[in-house]
């Protein structure tokens, strides 16, 4: 049985789990705050970083979550959907929009910070915990990044004949860009911080749909609870 080491809210950690389940894979779930002084996040990966995939047979762990999603794309290519556009330039083409929506989360990561916690449940950008050290300039080029990628994906969208970014199929390029809106609906439900879905209607659109398939109704963010300081 595998186990998937996860963050309630990660959009990295929620593609793996979408794809395991699309796939039929069965594992068990883990979740853990990797910022607390009890995660044993540091003991399967030297990045100290979720999402972790760990197997019961003795094999190493592995991490990062493109990886991870590599790795059940070839290793179960028979089970389930294949989850990968045929031909070269499609699946390049789903690897590229993987790091676009990717990218945006990176640009867009949140981190606890002790009295911002205590203000809005832990959700912050790195930068606003600087206080008077803060850049807004840092700030504005993160959020130029997250708005660059969300008009990049409803390029996609526009562009697509179905249902789906590739072909007429799932794959990881809709996984990863709906796991990416979904990040951004939590932020934007909760605090605010990054506004989409008026200037994007039919990018909207797409991602409701998205929103009803069992693996991306099973998986939907939920910001975790902190209780100690980070560590």
């Amino acid at each position: 049985m595998l186990t998937l080491i996860s963050a309630t809210p990660s959009p990295y950690a929620r593609k793996n789990r979408i794809a395991l389940l699309e796939k039929g894979i069965p594992f068990d779930l883990r979740s853990e705050i990797p910022w607390e002084s009890s995660t044993e996040t540091p003991k399967y990966n030297p990045l100290e970083k979720l999402p972790i995939l760990l197997f019961d047979d003795g094999r190493a762990p592995i991490y990062e979550s493109w990886y991870i999603q590599e790795y059940i794309v070839q290793k179960y290519a028979e089970k389930g959907p294949k989850l990968m556009p045929d031909g070269v330039d499609e699946s390049l083409k789903a690897k590229q929009i993987q790091v676009v929506a990717d990218g945006a989360c990176d640009a867009m990561k949140v981190q606890p910070t002790d009295e911002k916690y205590q203000q809005n449940q832990g959700l912050a950008f790195f930068e606003s915990s600087r206080g008077d050290r803060k850049s807004e300039e840092w700030m504005a080029r993160q959020l130029r990044k997250v708005y660059g990628a969300i008009n990049a994906i409803d390029g996609f969208v526009k562009a697509s004949r179905s249902d789906f970014l590739i072909g007429h199929e799932l794959t990881i390029a809709d996984i990863a860009a709906g796991s990416m809106l979904g990040m951004m609906n939590m932020v934007e439900t909760q605090f605010g911080l990054i506004k989409w879905k008026e200037e994007y209607p039919a990018l909207l659109e797409w991602w409701e749909k998205l929103e009803e398939r069992k693996s991306f109704r099973e998986t939907r963010p939920v910001m975790f609870d902190l209780q100690e300081k980070v560590a």
